[in-house]
């Protein structure tokens, strides 16, 4: 393959570089993705098998991006495929195929993050534990598995009222998962490492399989992940890494940017090349990105630049108070899509959830058609039910499935009946819960026997015609609407009818569980982006809002916030985010738990060159109201 003359010096000379570990160190809008697919299909042509080649990235869109890349640029009917997959989705495949040795069951559930905080919130009840939220429960106990931290040894080392808490939740927790037959998204990435470190079998197996690894966003790799890569490389060593510290935005999840930092260290003799050409954005942008992240020490130091245009300068925004700051975006942005900018090439980003609703109502106001990051397809009430009877009817364990099945469609089943079935069996059972039993369990052998012998999308459309829940949704404008979703569910398990059957349906159910935020804008709607700025990683707009700069809001000056220059990098992140033109906004006062509080502006703010700001807009609309 001739490598294209698209491909700068910097991501040829990674193309070429096949043997042996290489860490890419790739800028902001630098082309990373471009430069790992035209490498694995610069493999290929040498002479590499595409199935000894795994590429794994965090999520589904990621993955699902480079794959398809991949494809485009591999002959048609090739012997095989590289592996293209999150690590989650890796470690699923891993343990299914291996379950026996895992102690696992091919069929286990994965629970889903909704499912674990609904088991966090019953234990938090149990344990009379109110002033904790399910969240923040999971969230530790997540950050412990992503550490290989077990329950045992945490609950030994727990002293503090907090961790107690969390010793006493997780081994609840813990209890449930187990006797639903389940694993959460950290379990299958703890326990594919310990079968990888535990059976030599299987490690010397996938270490032939994959001889040539690729890993995207190995910054945010936490420790169990960085194992799991460093047992499946082996002795040859044949790991690519990518990516950026300056993108290290998620050490409150686990993530250790060290292991980029140290990625010399701990593979000697890796090649190390530097991307530095951006291909996303305007100059001024740039030059605005590189004077913020500057300030910070812990980094690979690079400077990005780009041949782009200069572009727009970059706006400023004081407003009055918080309504103002979001009366203005919303006129902004109507402005904008008047002016003929798709209102899918503009995204407002925030750093705390709670500023969305005042931006929702002032796009309301202004007739700007928005959507919020973070409602999933999968999580819609109906949705869930229908995969609710194929999780029950595929892991008969399951109790909360079977109980979410069985007040799905209303038969006349209570929360007594179930315990009963689940703690006494159902030989305990007489009358009419019997029947009412059985006619469930009969149900569910039958959507099993599809799962198993049909296609995922014929054992979908059978399920969802089986359960009741189509008939059970009614005529009703909403009704109607939630029969188009759950409609929508068998549309979207014709991609999976290649897999023989159950696999078909177990991919579709994996999928389902390891559904990222950003998964929902796969869907093209000519509506504007709200989302934080964690969730915005990743994706590119024309236009981009970043909100909220005042000091303590942004930069964060919470409880439990890490490392001030990760909130610098979050900066960075949201502004490279931005193609065309960007936009910065604050208010001076802002309402905080029922009171009006003044604000600062951000620092970040002032770490901008004068010279690449627009001349400040006239003063705030509600200004005069709040400020005279």
């Amino acid at each position: 393959m001739a490598l294209p003359n698209s491909l700068n010096d910097k991501q040829k000379e990674a193309v070429l570089l096949i043997e042996g570990p290489l860490l890419i160190v790739a800028g902001a809008g630098a082309g990373k993705t471009k430069t790992i697919t035209h490498r694995i299909a610069y493999m290929i042509e040498k002479g590499v098998r595409p199935s000894s080649i795994l590429a794994v990235t965090f999520t589904n869109k990621a993955a699902g991006e480079m794959r398809e890349r991949v494809l485009a640029l591999l002959p048609p009917n090739l012997h095989g495929t590289p592996l293209v997959c999150t690590f989650h989705s890796l470690c699923v495949r891993i343990l299914r195929e291996f379950h026996q040795e895992a102690s696992l069951p091919r069929a286990f559930v994965l629970w889903d993050r909704d499912d674990s905080a609904k088991s966090i919130k019953r234990a938090l009840d149990r344990l009379d534990l109110g002033q904790w939220t399910p969240r923040s429960m999971l969230s530790a106990i997540s950050k412990e598995k992503g550490e290989a931290s077990n329950m045992r040894d945490y609950a030994e080392r727990a002293t503090m009222p907090r961790e107690r808490a969390i010793a006493a939740v997780w081994e609840i927790y813990d209890a449930e998962l187990r006797r639903e037959g389940a694993l959460d998204f950290d379990d299958l990435i703890v326990r594919a490492l310990l079968l990888l470190r535990e059976s030599e079998r299987v490690r010397s197996l996938l270490q032939n399989r994959w001889q040539y690894i690729t890993v995207d966003e190995y910054q945010d790799t936490n420790r169990t992940q960085y194992e799991i890569v460093r047992l499946l490389a082996g002795e040859r060593k044949n790991v690519c890494v990518v990516g950026d510290t300056d993108q290290s935005i998620y050490s409150w999840r686990g993530a250790e940017m060290e292991h980029l930092l140290n990625f010399e260290h701990a593979f000697p003799g890796a090649n190390v090349i530097l991307l530095e050409q951006n291909y996303r954005s305007t100059r001024t942008i740039i030059a605005a990105a590189n004077g913020v992240i500057a300030r910070n020490t812990k980094r690979h130091a690079k400077n990005l630049f780009t041949e782009n245009q200069t572009g727009d300068p970059i706006h400023i925004y004081a407003g009055g108070n918080e309504v103002d700051e979001a009366w203005y975006i919303a006129q902004t942005i109507q402005k904008k899509i008047k002016e003929g900018v798709r209102a899918d090439e503009i995204a407002i980003l925030y750093r705390e959830n709670f500023q969305s609703r005042v931006l929702e109502e002032a796009c309301l106001g202004f007739g700007v058609p928005y959507r919020v990051l973070g409602t999933k397809f999968y999580e819609r009430k109906e949705v869930k039910d229908v995969l609710s009877f194929i999780r029950a009817a595929m892991n008969i364990e399951s109790r909360a499935d079977f109980a979410r099945a069985a007040s799905a469609v209303p038969r006349g089943i209570g929360k007594v009946t179930i315990d009963k079935v689940f703690e006494n069996g159902e030989a305990s059972l007489t009358g009419a819960a019997k029947v009412k039993i059985d006619t469930l369990r009969n149900i569910l052998k039958h959507i099993h026997q599809a799962c198993v012998t049909l296609p995922a999308s014929e054992a979908v459309r059978f399920a969802l015609e089986t359960s009741g829940v189509e008939s059970s949704l009614g005529q009703t404008e909403e009704g109607k609407e939630r029969l188009e979703n759950v409609r929508e569910l068998v549309n979207l398990a014709v991609r999976y009818d290649d897999f023989a059957p159950p696999e078909g349906i177990e991919r579709l159910m994996e999928d389902a569980a390891l559904e990222s935020d950003q998964d929902a804008l796969t869907e093209k709607r000519a509506e504007v982006a709200l989302m934080t700025i964690h969730a915005s990683k990743g994706l590119e707009f024309d236009v981009v809002f970043v909100t909220g700069l005042e000091q303590g809001l942004f930069p964060s000056m919470r409880e439990g916030t890490r490392d001030p220059e990760e909130e610098r990098r979050l900066f960075y992140v949201a502004i490279t985010r931005a193609r065309k033109t960007l936009h910065l906004t604050h208010a001076k006062q802002r309402m905080k738990y029922g009171s009006r509080e003044f604000a600062l502006r951000s620092e970040f703010i002032n770490d901008i060159d004068n010279r690449l700001v627009a001349a400040p807009p006239k003063r705030g609309l509600l200004d005069d109201i709040y400020l005279d």
